[in-house]
């Protein structure tokens, strides 16, 4: 399935001289050609970027027409003048499109705390508003003009039939690194042709964050710049979504954000191993939550998935440091589907066969168990290798 766009949106990407590298895409924008109810979830850090300020103050609402988004600076850190230039790049996209500068939101994502290069956005963005088109390469220039230290551009689609109509939903992400809940150095704008309401729009979002974006950590930093949009034009629509329809879209949303957050991981700087940490039988979402985030948090987990050591004694030791109440002997594990230790006492299994499958693939399970509840999570991490580190020493010299 290709990735297209849904009805009545079109995408481009550019190269306008942000970033060092001669003809790499820096600049993005995504536009619909019919207002869209839009709402957004933005990173929680007080220290912000100004791109997010101002998208933040814009939604939800009812009328936004286009997300511009430039990558190589976050424009974060940069004080008022720094607010002038995000509010500068919607006023620019405004009068390309001719619509009101309030229906633009802008994202940033780059080095913190250095003015942007703003003679050369200007130039970009009408350049980019050119080239707006709804091709699959059009779509896939957006999604390349938005990524940093990303190696793949993050794209993700869903479609269904609703009411005889076809439905889609089409997503693009950045990120690899600076990565945690609430969110992360991540961006990303669903689209949808669905007709929905403000407040469905809202509760949809947060719905599918919450089970995706925010499930997922490559070392625990929250950044400033964290972004996710999701608009909705409702070009494919007869009219409002019925109960049953609005699961439908609910679920594509759902879908597509996970798809893209498990592609933020798969591309974690320097890793090895995509790890999934399966976390059941809790009291509460919240705890299953917390003690999966412990997990995916830890510099030692981590590095023994590295070195293919099934060391359970350091996820042992996180859980019981997480918080959750719980007793030692409530906890059981597994790894890559090898129990290693049960409801608190450790049991006999081949530790080079359980090393010899982390070497051999790429994703790594970790199930945790427990007998308090019925609620769970589904969490995604990334290992600790010494190339993160190196990649992470360098990055502004």
């Amino acid at each position: 399935m290709s990735n297209t766009l849904p009805q009545g949106f079109r995408t481009a990407g550019v190269s306008c001289g942000i970033k060092s590298a001669e003809d790499t895409l820096d600049l993005a924008l995504f536009e619909s050609a019919e207002a869209c109810v839009a709402a957004g979830v933005f990173t929680q850090n007080v220290v912000c970027g100004a791109p997010v300020k101002v998208s933040r103050s814009r939604v939800p609402s009812r009328s936004v027409r286009a997300i511009v988004i430039n990558s190589g600076n976050a424009n974060a850190c940069t004080g008022e003048r720094g607010d002038d230039d995000a509010r500068r790049m919607t006023s620019l996209v405004a009068d390309e499109l001719g619509c009101s500068e309030a229906d633009v939101l802008v994202c940033s994502t780059g080095v913190i705390g250095h003015f942007l290069p703003m003679e050369k956005i200007s130039t970009g963005i009408t350049r980019v508003a050119k080239e707006l088109d709804q091709t699959p390469e059009s779509f896939l220039a957006a999604a390349r003009g938005m990524m940093t230290t990303d190696t793949f551009p993050k794209q993700a689609k869903r479609e269904v039939v609703l009411a005889g109509r076809t439905v889609r939903v089409s997503g693009a992400a950045k990120g690899a690194a600076m990565i945690a809940p609430n969110m992360a150095t991540m961006l990303a704008v669903i689209m949808t042709d669905a007709a929905l309401e403000p407040d469905d729009t809202d509760a949809m979002l947060h719905h599918a964050v919450d089970d995706s974006f925010n499930c997922i950590s490559v070392e625990g930093h929250t950044s400033t710049s964290d972004t996710v949009i999701l608009m909705a034009n409702g070009a494919a629509s007869a009219g409002p979504l019925d109960d049953d329809a609005k699961q439908s879209v609910q679920s594509m949303v759902d879908e597509v954000c996970e798809e893209l957050a498990q592609a933020i991981i798969r591309d974690a700087e320097g890793a090895d191993h995509f790890i999934a940490i399966e976390v059941r039988g809790l009291k509460s979402r919240d705890d299953a939550h917390r003690i999966a985030k412990v997990v995916a948090d830890s510099p030692l987990v981590k590095t023994a998935i590295t070195g293919a050591d099934p060391n359970w004694g350091r996820i042992v030791s996180a859980v019981g440091y997480s918080g959750v109440e719980l007793r030692e002997s409530d906890i059981s594990l597994r790894i890559s589907g090898t129990l290693l230790y049960a409801s608190g006492s450790p049991v006999d299994y081949d530790e080079q066969a359980v090393s010899e499958s982390i070497k051999a693939s790429r994703d790594v399970l970790i199930e945790l168990d427990f007998p308090l509840g019925d609620a769970g999570v589904r969490f995604w991490t990334s290992d600790l290798t010494s190339e993160y580190v190196r990649l992470n020493s360098e990055y502004t010299t």
